[in-house]
């Protein structure tokens, strides 16, 4: 350790890493952009840089897998047009990996690729539309549905793409010959078996013809994600209180339940009463766009914090943001402070006091606790400092803050402790 340089080195915060099994006190040493040691008291001298974290929680960057963040390059043609800029707003919830939820089907992934993939600093991968023109009118239109443009679409660019995507399909006109009850479901799924990955469902149950029981537990494949498990069209619960029998058999049978908060699919009568009977979701995201982001979804750590006011504890709550997204997307490499990984990492503090939280039946829930994100490393870069603990007092500040120049001086954001 001795003959150890480390580039950056997070000191003394609470580190919980729930993939390796930590929760203590830790110092993180980052190299080369990744994580090069997760230890106790690793000698200053050992770095070039030290920020102190000592009371905070540092975590692996947080994974939100329902965003969207695509500008589409055909607006005004009824497609979605209410993305958001992922550096704009990701960095500042700790989140350093977002994946946009079929905003973009088969004819617009390159297009999203140039332009917003390959540009942002947070990490962006997408599930592709089944829908080939992407989100928004098209995906009502089953001669839109197209199985094998999909699944070559999303083999091709499968080092940014997850996975497909159905939503928002036929929710309230009577079904006809031309919009069959399952035929955007069943259409992501043959092109989720096609390209060998999951599907995320965002459905409207409409029972007789299209049950929601039917769907968790005969039309999705083990891995597949149901969306928005807490929207008040789903019957999570029954007349009691008490979590339906078909929920635990769905989740058996390896049915991904991710929260999706969203602006209208996050209801504390579900989500509270599910959560205190033992139905959790397996993941935190966000569905994060610019209708919801004034509320009543507003960040992640919004998100996070209100599953905490639920009753889930914090670990659970920090393992559900992390290192389970990671797995439902197929990237464990993601979601964990290992050695040798990227170095993508969430500082948070959890504050005490009185706050309320919103859902999207204005419906209110009190707590006494809330998480904030502090600072935001992506690929070992601090990305988000809210607290400007990486930059000196202006008084202290390094040789090339000081001189009245006519041309841009380089001034270095980290300093040696």
């Amino acid at each position: 350790m001795a003959d150890t340089q480390f580039d950056l080195l997070l000191k003394g915060g609470r580190v919980i890493d729930p993939v390796n099994g930590v929760d203590g006190l830790r110092d993180l040493g980052i190299g080369d952009g990744k994580i090069a040691a997760v230890e106790a008291n690793i000698p200053v001298e050992n770095a070039a840089h030290v920020v102190d974290v000592s009371g905070l929680i540092a975590t692996p960057g947080l994974i939100d897998i329902h965003v969207h963040a695509y500008f589409t390059r055909a607006p005004g043609e009824g497609l979605f047009d209410a993305s958001l800029n992922p550096d704009a707003h990701f960095p500042l919830s700790g989140v350093t990996t977002c994946v946009d939820t079929g905003t973009a089907g088969c004819e617009e992934i390159d297009h999203f690729r140039q332009t917003a993939m390959a540009r942002a600093k947070t990490r962006v991968l997408a599930y592709i539309n089944i829908s080939a023109p992407g989100m928004g009118a098209p995906e009502q239109d089953i001669r839109n549905f197209d199985v094998a443009s999909a699944a070559r679409a999303a083999r091709e660019h499968e080092d940014v793409v997850v996975g497909i995507k159905t939503a928002h399909y036929w929710t309230s006109a009577p079904f006809d010959a031309m919009h069959p009850p399952w035929e955007s479901v069943e259409k992501a799924v043959e092109a989720g078996d096609a390209c060998s990955m999951p599907v995320m469902v965002d459905f409207w149950p409409r029972p007789p013809e299209r049950p929601y029981p039917t769907l968790i537990l005969e039309k999705l494949r083990p891995g597949d994600i149901h969306t928005h498990v807490y929207a008040r069209q789903f019957p999570v619960v029954d007349g009691d209180g008490q979590v339906e029998p078909y929920m635990f058999e769905a989740r058996e049978r390896g049915i991904w339940f991710d929260l999706g908060h969203g602006a209208g699919s996050f209801w504390f009568r579900n989500g509270a009463r599910a959560i205190a009977h033992g139905f959790a979701p397996d993941s935190i995201s966000t569905d994060l766009h610019m209708g919801n982001i004034a509320g009543p979804v507003f960040s992640m750590q919004d998100t996070m914090s209100k599953c905490l006011a639920m009753g889930m504890p914090l670990k659970e709550v920090i393992y559900r943001s992390t290192a389970t997204p990671a797995q439902a997307i197929g990237r464990p490499e993601l979601g964990a402070l290992s050695v040798g990984a990227e170095a993508d990492v969430a500082v948070l503090a959890l504050e005490t006091g009185h706050f309320s939280f919103e859902d999207c039946g204005y419906a209110r829930i009190d707590a006494a606790q809330r998480v904030v994100c502090r600072l935001t490393l992506r690929k070992g870069e601090i990305i988000f400092d809210r607290d400007a603990r990486t930059v000196p007092h202006w008084e202290d500040a390094p040789p090339e803050y000081w001189p009245v120049t006519e041309k841009p001086v380089s001034v270095p954001r980290l300093w040696r402790a």
